[in-house]
C-alpha cells in the first residue's frame, strides 16, 4: 500500500485546550482540595502550577532574542555553552597552595582562585611562589582578598612584567568587595569613604594595565549562605551591584569602566529548576539596571557569572552524599549559563580537604563537559514552559524586592537600618522550622540517616562550628552564615558523646501487619536523626511476647508500633509493664484514645506533624545528655 502524502504528523493528537486539562485533573483528584494538591506555595514569595502551556509564555517579551543579545537571558554567548571549571584554594602554606593548584590544571581545571587572607602572603617572593609554573597568559586567575586588594594587584603587575605578559593577556578576578565585608563582619575596612576609593583606583589601574581583568565582586554566595531565599539572593546581589555603579559614576567614572570590572559570585543549591531560572533572571535585571546609566554599547550590561555549589545545604553526616548535592548543583549552574563554576570538595564544610575530595569536586564538572556534552548547546533551557515561567516569577519577584531596598536608600543604608538582615533572617527561620519537622529533606541528616554512623574522629569541631560575632567598630548586624543541617548534627554529637554508649530504642510491633510495618519504619527514621540505636522488635502473636523481647533488649526508649484500632487494648497493658524501665512512645496520633493516654501517664506521641528536632532534644534532655 502506497504510503499517505500531505498527511499531518500526529494529527490523530489534536491540541488539548487548557479547560479539558482542569476538568480531568479535578476528576483525577476525586474531590480533593486542587489548590492544596497541587499547586505548589514556595518560599520565594509566588506559587508554581503543576503543568505549564504556550499560554503561560504569551507576554514574555525576550523569547524571541539569540544567545548574546540584549537582555541576555540566553547567555553572553553566540554559540555553545562554554564554562570555566574553576578550583579555590585556601593559603595558608603558600608552597602547598601552589602545589595543589599546579595539580588542578594538569587535571583539567581551566581556572584557579587563591583565598588571600591576612598575612598570608608577605612579599613579593610569596606571590611569585604562590604562582610558580602557573601559566598565567592561558588560565583565569582569581585573588579572593577582603583587605590588600591593591598590595595584591601590585605583586600581579609585577609578577607579568618578570615574565614578559601584557596586562591585557590576563583573565580572571582579584574580587574586591567591600561591601560583601559589610554584609558578614557588619563594618567597613579601612572606612566606608576608602572603600569606595580603592575600588575607583583598582577600576584606573585595571583600564590602564588590565583591561580584561575584573576587579569588583558582588558575593551575592553570602545571602545564600545564610539562609536567603532565591529572590533575596538576586535582589541584595543586584542592590549591592547597583550601589557600586551608583557611587563610583558618581566619583566620575563610566558604565563602561565599571560594568565590565565586576564578577558576581552567587551560591547556587539543590533546587533544581529554581536555581537555573535564577541565572538567567538576574542577568535580564542587571541588563535592565546597567541601562539605565546609559551605556554606549550592550556590551557594558553583560553580566559575568561565577557559581559556587552551596555550604548551605551540606551535611557532616552522610558526607557522600554532597557529592550527590554537588551534581545537581553543577548541571543547573551549567544549564542556567553560569560563566564559571567552582564546586566544592565534598569534606570542605568540615575538614582539610585532601586530594581525593578535590579530585572528585574536579571531576563532577569534567564529566558534564566531557561525557555529558553540557558544553554544546547555548541556554538549553530555552523555550521550556516551566522554565520560562520560572524565570519570570523570580525576576518580577526580585524586582519588587530591590526596588524596595533602593526605595531604602540602596544596600548600604538599608543593611544599616537591618532591612535586608530581617529579609534573610525571617527566610532562615522558615527553613530552619521546615528542617525541623522534615517537610524540607536533607538526606541522611532528618531523613533516612544511617544511626550507625559516628564522625567525631574525621572532622575538626571547630570548622563546623558557625562563628558568629559583631566587631566593636560594626556599623551594622552582620548576616550570620551556617549551614541548614547543623542544630540535627548538634544532637547526633551529643549521642556520640554520651557515656560512650548510644541509647536503645525498641521498636515494638504488633498486630495488623501494614500499619506496624509503616510505623516502625517512621519511628526508626525519626529516632536515628538523633543516632540512637534501633532495634525493630520482631512482631510477636502475643503481647506478653513482645514486653519480654523488649525487656531482654533492655532499652532506654520504647515506641508502641500497631494500629489504632489496636492501641486501646494494648497501650495500658505495655505502658504499665515498662513504666520505669524505659520511656514509652506511642508511634501515631490517635485522636481518640489521647486523653485516655495521657491520664494514665503516657506523654509522647511522635507523627507526621512533630517537630522532630525539638522532640529529639526533648528527649535527649530526659536521658541525662548534657
Amino acid at each position: 500500500m502506497p504510503e499517505e502524502t500531505g498527511k499531518k504528523l500526529f494529527e490523530e493528537f489534536p491540541p488539548v485546550a487548557i479547560e479539558s486539562w482542569e476538568t480531568k485533573i479535578k476528576q483525577d483528584l476525586k474531590g480533593e482540595d486542587y489548590f492544596k494538591k497541587l499547586i505548589w506555595e514556595t518560599i520565594e514569595g509566588f506559587k508554581i502550577k503543576p503543568y505549564y502551556t504556550p499560554e503561560d509564555l504569551s507576554d514574555l517579551e525576550y523569547l524571541n532574542t539569540f544567545p548574546d543579545e540584549f537582555p541576555f537571558i540566553r547567555g553572553n554567548r553566540k554559540a555553545k555553552n562554554h564554562w570555566e571549571i574553576q578550583q579555590d584554594f585556601r593559603v595558608e602554606n603558600v608552597e602547598k597552595a601552589n602545589e595543589k593548584a599546579q595539580r588542578a590544571i594538569s587535571r583539567g581545571a581551566t581556572s584557579i582562585a587563591f583565598e588571600i587572607k591576612p598575612d598570608s602572603i608577605t612579599t613579593r617572593d610569596d606571590f611569585s611562589l604562590l604562582l610558580n609554573n602557573i601559566p598565567l597568559e592561558n588560565i583565569r586567575v582569581n585573588f579572593q582578598t577582603e583587605t590588600e586588594p591593591v598590595r595584591i594587584l601590585a605583586f600581579l603587575k609585577t609578577e607579568l612584567e618578570a615574565r614578559k605578559i601584557s596586562g591585557k593577556n590576563l583573565t580572571g578576578s582579584l574580587e574586591y568587595d567591600p561591601l560583601s565585608y559589610l554584609a558578614t563582619t557588619g563594618s567597613f575596612y579601612p572606612s566606608e569613604e576608602e572603600v569606595f576609593l580603592i575600588s575607583k583606583e583598582l577600576l584606573e589601574k585595571r583600564n590602564k594595565d588590565f583591561p580584561n581583568y575584573r576587579m569588583l565582586a558582588v558575593n551575592g554566595k553570602h545571602c545564600h549562605n545564610a539562609g536567603a531565599s532565591t529572590v533575596q539572593e538576586i535582589a541584595v546581589s543586584l542592590a549591592l551591584g547597583n550601589e557600586y555603579l551608583s557611587r563610583l559614576t558618581e566619583m566620575g567614572l563610566s558604565i563602561e569602566n565599571i560594568g565590565p570590572a565586576i564578577q558576581f559570585n552567587l551560591a547556587v543549591g539543590s533546587n533544581y529548576f529554581m536555581e537555573i531560572a535564577k541565572l538567567r533572571a538576574i542577568r535580564i535585571l542587571w541588563a535592565k539596571i546597567t541601562e539605565a546609566y546609559g551605556p554606549l554599547s550592550h556590551d557594558s550590561s553583560k553580566i559575568y557569572i561565577h557559581s559556587t555549589t552551596s555550604d548551605w545545604n551540606k551535611t557532616i553526616y552522610d558526607p557522600y552524599v554532597n557529592m550527590l548535592r554537588h551534581t545537581t548543583e553543577s548541571m543547573s549552574s551549567v544549564i542556567g549559563g553560569t560563566d564559571s563554576l567552582t564546586v566544592k570538595p565534598f569534606d570542605s564544610t568540615f575538614r582539610n580537604s585532601d586530594w581525593f575530595s578535590e579530585r572528585i569536586a574536579r571531576n563532577i564538572q569534567l564529566i558534564l563537559k566531557e561525557e555529558a556534552y553540557f558544553d554544546k548547546v547555548a541556554d538549553p533551557g530555552a523555550g521550556s514552559y516551566y522554565i520560562e515561567s520560572l524565570t519570570d516569577s523570580i525576576a518580577a519577584e526580585v524586582w519588587k524586592l530591590f526596588l524596595t531596598i533602593e526605595d531604602k536608600g540602596g544596600f548600604i543604608e538599608a543593611f544599616k537600618a537591618g532591612f535586608i538582615q530581617k529579609e534573610i533572617e525571617e527566610t532562615a527561620a522558615k527553613k530552619d522550622k521546615q528542617i525541623a519537622i522534615c517537610t524540607k529533606t536533607l538526606i541522611g541528616t532528618n531523613q533516612f540517616p544511617d544511626y550507625n554512623e559516628t564522625i567525631k574522629p574525621d572532622i575538626d569541631l571547630n570548622r563546623i562550628k558557625s562563628k558568629y560575632s559583631i566587631p566593636k567598630n560594626a556599623v551594622a548586624r552582620p548576616l550570620k552564615l551556617y549551614r541548614g543541617a547543623e542544630e540535627f548534627e548538634k544532637i547526633r554529637l551529643k549521642t556520640e558523646d554520651f557515656a560512650g554508649k548510644k541509647p536503645v530504642v525498641y521498636l515494638l510491633t504488633y498486630g495488623n501487619p501494614a500499619l506496624r510495618k509503616a510505623r516502625a519504619t517512621f519511628s526508626s527514621n525519626f529516632f536515628a536523626c538523633a543516632g540512637f540505636n534501633i532495634i525493630e522488635g520482631q512482631g510477636f502473636p502475643t503481647v506478653n511476647e513482645c514486653i519480654h523481647d523488649c525487656l531482654n533488649h533492655n532499652p532506654e526508649i520504647v515506641v508502641i508500633c500497631s494500629s489504632d484500632e489496636e492501641y486501646q487494648q494494648i497501650v495500658p497493658v505495655i505502658y504499665s509493664s515498662l513504666k520505669g524501665k524505659a520511656i514509652t512512645v506511642i508511634a501515631g496520633f490517635p485522636v481518640k484514645l489521647v486523653d485516655e493516654f495521657k491520664k494514665i501517664g503516657l506523654k509522647y506521641f511522635i507523627h507526621k506533624k512533630s517537630n522532630v528536632l525539638e522532640t529529639l532534644k526533648g528527649f535527649q534532655k530526659e536521658l541525662g545528655m548534657k
